[in-house]
């Protein structure tokens, strides 16, 4: 697979501002792609967080005053947590949000692509990093069965190496699985 066109296909306008119509805490998180087979990086959350414990999910979190867009939160957060200073410049495109209902958040996935990732030095909010072949990722979608998962009517599970991914970060994967069906490039 090409990564221009996965690229191509993943381009958007890009829309940082922070609107909040709901009682939502507003979150943004960054999808980042590197390589010549496209590959992504997502976290592993310590068992021991507060929310999204043990979780794998991108590298993002929580709007804070200071950031005056969430672009600018999901590249702080990237920063904090991984070490790695993303400019604005390589942002292509975004998602639709993504709402949790069990932590109510509603997060905006950023999409940036990279020629390679700088060495990460994850924080104490990252138990592990994950680099993953994107293609054989979406290749594993299933519709969650999980009954305390449930609590929208669409959600789905990834598997990457004994990892499951669920919930909001496996919406976000689903959104990309479309774009990438849609232009036959899956």
């Amino acid at each position: 697979m090409d990564i221009h066109k996965i690229r191509d296909a993943l381009t958007s306008p890009v829309k940082p501002e922070a609107r909040n119509n709901s009682k939502n805490k507003l979150a943004a998180v960054l999808i980042m792609f590197y390589g010549t087979k496209p590959t992504i990086i997502m976290t592993e959350r310590p068992k021991t967080m507060n929310h999204h414990a043990g979780e794998i999910s991108f590298p993002g979190g929580t709007l804070k005053q200071g950031d005056g867009d969430l672009l600018k939160t999901a590249i702080r957060e990237t920063k904090e947590e991984l070490g790695v200073e993303i400019s604005r410049r390589a942002i292509i495109g975004q998602l639709v949000p993504v709402t949790t209902l069990n932590s109510g958040f509603t997060i905006m996935p950023f999409i940036a692509f990279l020629d390679q990732i700088p060495s990460l030095v994850p924080n104490s909010e990252i138990a592990s990093v994950l680099r993953i072949p994107l293609l054989d990722l979406l290749k594993t979608i299933e519709d969650d069965s999980d009954p305390t998962h449930k609590s929208i009517q669409e959600m789905y599970t990834f598997k990457f190496q004994g990892h499951l991914i669920w919930g909001a970060s496996a919406r976000m994967l689903k959104q990309i699985l479309v774009k990438l069906v849609a232009l036959e490039l899956v």
